[in-house]
């Protein structure tokens, strides 16, 4: 039977020679430093430096406290065990998009009138829409970007229509609020490009799945700042 001790020097040891892995770079550097360095650049490290670094700081205590080849002053607790194995195996094969975001996206064209999008939202409570011309993106449609349209409108005194298309709306959208990602990026490069925008002030409003991440490839999914809200 295992003691706790094994199995965490054995999984920081497995992380250890991952991380290194990483680097492209200053393979020699410590433990520490090589977190510090990659979660820099790397979303997945990133998200789980801080765990890292505390268990380099137990892993330091459980080697150099060691009495002998069989006994060690710091047995981890069953739950530090389990997190570091956690993270480990998240290390080895991370979350991606797809499938976890795998899903139908309601289209619409950019002549579709607005009712026919207006049915979508009060049928299925959505509430972003990928807009194209032919198979050609034009930009997310949003319920503030319809509210923007509307009060122009109202600003300039004009009356309601029966009828509006959504190329008439879509430049009331802010044309940065959406970004096409490929269907094998993680979950956590997914989450960082979220909070990236928002440092810059910029709101991400969905991030739009597609086999290679290019806007003429067939959606796959799509990732709200609502889904992000609910994981992060």
């Amino acid at each position: 039977m295992y003691k706790n001790s094994d199995r965490f020097l054995t999984s920081f040891n497995r992380i250890e020679k991952m991380l290194r892995s990483f680097m492209i770079h200053k393979k020699d550097v410590s433990f520490s430093k090589t977190v510090k360095i990659l979660r820099n650049s790397n979303a997945l490290v990133s998200q789980y430096s801080d765990d890292l670094l505390e268990f380099a700081e137990l892993r330091n205590a459980i080697v150099h406290n060691k009495v002998d080849m069989t006994y060690a002053i710091a047995e981890p607790h069953d739950e530090i065990v389990e997190r570091i194995e956690w993270i480990e195996e998240e290390l080895r094969k991370p979350k991606l998009v797809i499938p976890t975001f795998q899903k139908y996206v309601y289209c619409f064209q950019s002549n579709d009138e607005l009712n026919k999008l207006l049915k979508i939202i009060h049928e299925k409570r959505l509430s972003k829409f990928p807009i194209y011309e032919g198979k050609v993106y034009r930009g997310l449609l949003t319920q503030k970007g319809i509210t923007n349209w509307l009060a122009s409108i109202d600003q300039r005194g004009e009356m309601l229509k029966s009828s509006y298309h959504l190329k008439d709306i879509l430049p009331f959208e802010n044309n940065e609020n959406s970004k096409f990602i490929a269907q094998d990026t993680t979950l956590y490069e997914a989450i960082e490009m979220f909070k990236e925008h928002t440092s810059r002030g910029k709101r991400l409003e969905a991030l739009l799945i597609t086999s290679n991440g290019e806007p003429s490839a067939e959606l796959l999914g799509i990732i709200t700042a609502w889904d992000i809200l609910e994981i992060s």
